[in-house]
């Protein structure tokens, strides 16, 4: 008896575990030791100095009549590098990683404190009223909505400008359909952090950043800055947009997250406060590390 065997079968199964062990080589090189935390960072880009990583683990926003707060279990990771030659250039995370990662926050109350349906009827309050009571949690994401800036002098004295941060709020909820933002990359909420004092308008009062306690490791490649605080009170909010399913829906219940929200929010009625760590090290040090 002959016994005849394919060989597409073992060729395909033999290109599958290459491809496999391709990428996962791929994936695990990455920085190793002290450098760890820049896995995201663009070391291979040799113009790119320093490797920086925030992380927020506490502190909060507050959007016209809305705070959500930030929390270890939602931290927000801005990480990238830049260079500083008299003036600081920025470059945004590659190798995978998001510039901005932010954790979806719950928004307090939910979809009950954040949508006034004062004047709803008819089918969209009967909506509305079905969402409450089957999935009435709505989370707000930060997104980047454009570039980032970064002065390296004002982050180093604490003065001025450290950050200008473009964000976008994505706010999820069944009821608001997938396009729901507060902001936009052509109109977005432009955050100014500071490690020093704001000068908001009023209602606001100035509010004082704090740069945190510095530690290096044993050669001094790696800057750890923990208890840091970056501030803004005085950046305004424009107004949600898309929030709904169909055209008229859109308006009403766009209409009713603003009003609730007191959306646009003028400059001096927003406050920003970021509590976290931040890590900085040399940018051919974590590429040397890879491994």
């Amino acid at each position: 008896m002959r016994i005849r065997m394919s060989l597409r079968p073992m060729v395909a199964s033999a290109v599958a575990v290459g491809a496999l062990a391709l990428s996962s080589s791929a994936m695990a090189a990455a920085p190793t030791g002290d450098f760890a935390p820049f896995k995201y960072c663009p070391y291979q880009n040799t113009a790119v100095q320093t490797c920086l990583k925030s992380t927020i683990t506490s502190g909060s926003f507050t959007l016209g009549n809305a705070t959500v707060p930030i929390t270890a279990s939602t931290p927000v990771i801005l990480q990238g590098g830049f260079s500083f030659d008299g003036a600081t250039t920025w470059y945004n995370a590659a190798n995978g990683g998001k510039t901005l990662d932010a954790t979806p926050i719950k928004v307090p109350g939910g979809l009950i404190g954040l949508v006034n349906t004062g004047g709803w009827s008819g089918i969209l309050i009967d909506l509305f009223n079905a969402a409450v009571s089957s999935v009435n949690d709505v989370y707000a994401t930060a997104e980047l909505a454009g570039n980032v800036q970064f002065d390296f002098l004002n982050y180093l004295f604490g003065t001025g400008t450290a950050i200008v941060l473009p964000i976008k709020v994505h706010l999820t909820n069944p009821f608001l359909g997938s396009s729901c933002y507060i902001g936009s990359n052509s109109n977005p909420v432009r955050l100014n952090l500071t490690l020093g004092t704001t000068s908001p308008p009023p209602p606001n009062t100035p509010i004082t950043g704090n740069p945190g306690t510095a530690t290096t490791n044993a050669d001094g490649s790696v800057l750890t800055q923990t208890g840091q605080k970056l501030v803004d009170n005085a950046f305004p909010v424009p107004a949600a947009s898309n929030c709904g399913f169909l055209l008229l829906d859109k308006l009403i219940i766009t209409a009713g997250v603003n009003l609730k929200e007191g959306l646009p929010a003028a400059a001096g009625k927003n406050t920003a406060i970021q509590q976290g760590t931040s890590q900085s090290g040399d940018r051919a040090r974590t590429a040397a590390s890879v491994s």
